[in-house]
């Protein structure tokens, strides 16, 4: 994956792949956010508040079914055309989604349609992001120089915590200057709008970078496969159903420390949603922290060592559960966020330049894709639903031993290209 551009052309093309999935998991947390906060109620009225809750957490599910399809989609085009062009698509069906959402009227004001709606717009969210992760990914990591290739493969990683950053930064201010009813009124609103700023800097940055070198070579030397996924069930299934498997962790501990975490500590535990959000805001920093350390250790010691001690650690993460998610100790809340957020950096950051080293650059950017999305609905498509079944069922230590089954399956996972 070497290659002789200039040291500008690396900063342009990190930025690049930094800046499309900051505004990508922007786009992707403030839904989570505002489905932890307010979409039961406008959304999806029920007697029960809990039943609203669930069928708030079922509308974030839809987008995880659709990643896979996005991920088939803008893998094929990606793998036939190109990298940049296929990002670039992207992203705009992301934007257009997103904002698209902040104009939607509420249950009230149209009864059904509202809800059907939402969950369409929502499925064009995870259409776009299902194309979105593995091309930033290539971007960075076809353009890596040797021994670079994880810290490269971390920065479309580190879009994650920046969004989130993002994200629930603005809500938190717009909980210091609106009221409750304000927020639930039209206040919730001004974020999925904001989105559109951000997805014109992205297509900016997008369109002034060049073509990978990978795919420039590939091209070269054979004309891209007619049917790339094609060619990935019949010549690359072993690798696929490993990096499936792989992801599965990062998946369920990122959508339990945070979007299941938002709702259980704000309703369950009783925290005002400001200072639970802060809370998570603070905590993300160590996500980010634990992918820069997890994506150095893999360029050193190789990302299966960076990958399984984050999949080991998520065991007595889960067992704690029960002791630091409590009411009346934030501090011990915030110490559980960081300690998982942390963790989620080694089950997550490697993973940008671990996928890609499974699959040959023919049919890369449908290998990583297809399998990134398939782990996203098997981690975390159904996780926040899962998990507040299992509290209502037999309290939060069910979920700790949910997070640790999740991670016996991505060190399966692992294991399966050990073999290899």
């Amino acid at each position: 994956m070497a290659h002789a551009a200039a040291p500008a052309s690396h900063r342009r093309i990190l930025f690049a792949s930094l800046v499309g999935t900051s505004v990508e998991f922007y786009d992707f947390y403030i839904y989570a956010t505002a489905t932890a906060l307010v979409f039961g109620p406008l959304f999806f009225p029920a007697q029960e508040p809990w039943l609203q809750q669930v069928a708030a957490y079922a509308s974030f599910s839809v987008a995880f079914f659709a990643r896979p399809l996005g991920g088939l989609v803008f893998g094929h085009y990606g793998d036939r055309l190109g990298r940049k062009s296929t990002l670039v698509a992207s992203l705009m069906l992301m934007g257009i989604s997103t904002v698209l959402i902040g104009c939607l009227p509420s249950h009230a004001m149209i009864g059904w349609v509202a809800p059907l709606l939402l969950c369409l717009l929502r499925f064009g969210q995870g259409l776009g992001l299902g194309g979105e992760w593995g091309g930033a990914s290539l971007l960075a990591v076809e353009y890596a120089p040797k021994g670079w290739a994880y810290r490269y493969g971390s920065f479309p990683p580190l879009g994650a915590p920046v969004g989130f950053i993002a994200a629930n930064g603005l809500f938190l201010l717009l909980g210091a200057f609106l009221d409750d009813a304000a927020f639930r009124d039209w206040g919730w609103r001004l974020p999925f709008l904001a989105s559109a700023g951000l997805v014109a800097l992205g297509l900016w940055v997008r369109l002034s970078i060049a073509e990978t070198p990978a795919f420039v070579e590939a091209t070269e030397h054979a004309p891209p496969p007619q049917v790339p996924l094609g060619v990935l069930v019949r010549s690359h299934l072993a690798p696929t159903l490993a990096g499936t498997l792989g992801t599965i962790a990062c998946f369920a501990l990122f959508y339990v420390a945070t979007l299941f975490a938002i709702g259980f500590g704000t309703k369950a535990l009783g925290y005002a949603r400001e200072a639970f959000l802060g809370a998570e805001l603070g905590a993300i920093l160590f996500m980010a922290l634990g992918i820069g350390a997890a994506g150095w250790l893999a360029d050193k010691r190789g990302a299966g060592l960076a990958l399984a001690l984050g999949c080991l650690a998520m065991v007595p993460l889960g067992l704690a559960m029960p002791v630091l998610l409590v009411p009346g100790s934030l501090g011990a809340v915030f110490a559980w966020l960081a300690a998982g957020l942390f963790v989620m950096g080694f089950v997550y950051g490697p993973l940008g330049g671990w996928l890609p080293s499974l699959f040959p650059a023919q049919v890369r950017y449908t290998g990583v894709s297809v399998t990134f999305n398939l782990g996203g609905i098997l981690g975390g498509g159904l996780t926040p639903l899962i998990a507040e079944t299992l509290v209502q069922r037999g309290g939060i230590g069910m979920v700790g031993w949910y997070l640790a089954g999740a991670a016996g399956l991505s060190l399966i996972g692992l294991m399966l290209t050990r073999r290899r």
